[in-house]
């Protein structure tokens, strides 16, 4: 067979093995895996690097306006570009339906936006603001349909927030048509009431938004989540886990046999709530939500994602300028609750797990592989064509140079943010080529491919849902009429 790419010589790991062999590739898609391929048209020698599947960020905000009415300062160009030169192939980001807005009219402008910028493959959820009779009822399923088989609620956030009953009625619609619900779980009146005494005294600093989102409030938020989930037995999944606590309640949930599945990020690994503790507003650079912690909760980060009880590793990318039209909208009077949530991490996600994971011995490359590729396919309906090196799949592929060293600066990095939560910080191991579907994205630190040449996938029912088993309540699916999926026998 004639291939469009040959690598050879790399030393190949999947999410199970690790072995030394040669790729070939063709029409984008690997075609052959073994020893002593002839050259493709294009070939790649990889002797000395590593060969990883591309990675998959099922979490990133990009072009997106947030529910403060902040637009994120990364497009869908400068977004991919930036994943891409981190190593991440396909991404997942967000169309944000806010109140008063059609599903179809959000979904439809978000994917002119990435089908004329993007550069790498990707995706969509939903962010559900307004779950409706139009939207539960019509809207929502056709948006499943077509590929759209994730949604993402708020349990805080004055513009997105939903109350237990709507999110018991998201999950249900799910249950029935076979779609993942994804849940940004805090206690809203928690960190309202914490909030509005900091500012009655005068607490207005960056530091005082770790204050506000208290530990509990991420706890206890994700336990109520559980225990809807666990009424209907439809799994859940809780993103970007911060907090200790937040680890156990999941961990306990899953012993238990609840169907939960958790992700966590770069920021509550490498970030605490003392990088926020600085003069003036700069902290504002390391606001998130939920915010980093303490030393104790990236240590049980780290356990989470080591025993699977966090899937998943995303970057959470919430890209807003340090200035007036961002994190700053009332520049140095900003106070803690004006300020726009969220820090940038798509392009470095990968390189610091691989460098304080890998190389530190705190994970394997297999554990590696699952939580920033393979687990990401599984969860999210990409299996099918992502996620892994296999005959078959997209060639999405990744060779690394394990023995690189670079000092991360923002100069560096190719978002359009200006500025890194981690400057500074000294790390081993990069992404040197990137390929997407065969074709080169990135080499020799430059990019190969034009604006607009990725593409959307419709992704298939996402993994958890489509094994759900129905409650040990068993009366309840013919009570309450829900036969979908998630109500079908054991």
């Amino acid at each position: 067979m004639d291939f469009d790419l040959t690598i050879r010589n790399g030393r190949i790991s999947t999410d199970r093995e690790t072995f030394l062999a040669d790729i070939g590739v063709k029409d984008g898609v690997i075609v052959r895996i073994a020893a002593d391929l002839p050259p493709g048209r294009d070939d790649i020698d990889a002797a000395g690097r590593w060969v990883l599947p591309g990675g998959i960020d099922s979490h990133c905000h990009i072009e997106q306006l947030s529910g403060m009415g902040m637009m994120c300062a990364d497009d869908f160009y400068s977004g991919t570009v930036s994943a891409a030169f981190g190593g991440t192939t396909t991404i997942i980001p967000f169309a944000a339906q806010h109140r008063g807005k059609r599903i179809p009219d959000v979904i439809a402008d978000y994917a002119q936006r990435a089908r004329e910028k993007a550069v790498i493959d990707y995706g969509f959820h939903l962010i559900l603001a307004d779950p409706d009779e139009q939207a539960l009822q019509h809207d929502l399923p056709q948006a499943i349909r077509e590929g759209i088989t994730s949604l993402k609620v708020y349990m805080t956030y004055n513009a997105l927030k939903l109350d237990d009953y709507q999110l018991l009625d998201v999950m249900a619609l799910a249950g029935r048509e076979g779609a993942l619900v994804m849940i940004h779980a805090e206690n809203h009146d928690m960190i309202r009431w914490l909030a509005s005494r900091l500012l009655d005294q005068g607490h207005t600093a960056p530091k005082f938004h770790a204050v506000a989102h208290d530990p509990l409030a991420e706890a206890e938020a994700s336990h109520r989540a559980i225990a809807l989930s666990r009424l209907i037995g439809v799994p859940v999944l809780i993103v970007h886990v911060a907090g200790a606590e937040t680890v156990q309640t999941i961990r306990n949930a899953r012993l238990l046999g609840a169907q939960i599945y958790a992700e966590s990020c770069p920021q509550y690994l490498f970030l605490t709530a003392e990088d926020i503790d600085l003069p003036g507003v700069e902290g504002a650079k390391y606001c998130c939500s939920p915010p980093p912690r303490d030393a104790n909760a990236q240590e049980a980060v780290w356990a989470g994602l080591k025993d699977g009880t966090l899937g998943m590793y995303s970057s959470d990318h919430a890209p807003y300028r340090f200035d007036e039209s961002g994190k700053l909208p009332r520049g140095e009077d900003t106070t803690f609750k004006e300020m726009a949530n969220g820090v940038p991490g798509i392009e470095l996600r990968l390189p610091l797990l691989f460098s304080e994971g890998v190389l530190k011995g705190r994970l394997d490359i297999h554990e590696f592989v699952r939580l920033t590729a393979t687990n990401h396919a599984h969860m999210y309906g990409l299996s099918h064509c992502k996620g892994n090196i296999a005959e078959g799949l997209d060639a999405d592929l990744v060779i690394w140079n394990p023995e690189r060293e670079t000092t991360i600066t923002a100069a560096l990095l190719h978002d359009n943010v200006g500025y890194t939560p981690y400057e500074g910080r000294q790390i081993k191991g990069w992404p040197e080529v990137v390929i997407s579907r065969g074709r080169v994205v990135v080499s020799a630190g430059e990019l190969k491919v034009a604006r607009g040449s990725g593409r959307y996938i419709a992704r298939q029912c996402p993994e958890p849902a489509s094994i759900a088993q129905r409650p040990t309540r068993s009366h309840l699916p013919g009570l309450l009429g829900l036969k979908g999926k998630a109500w079908e026998s054991q």
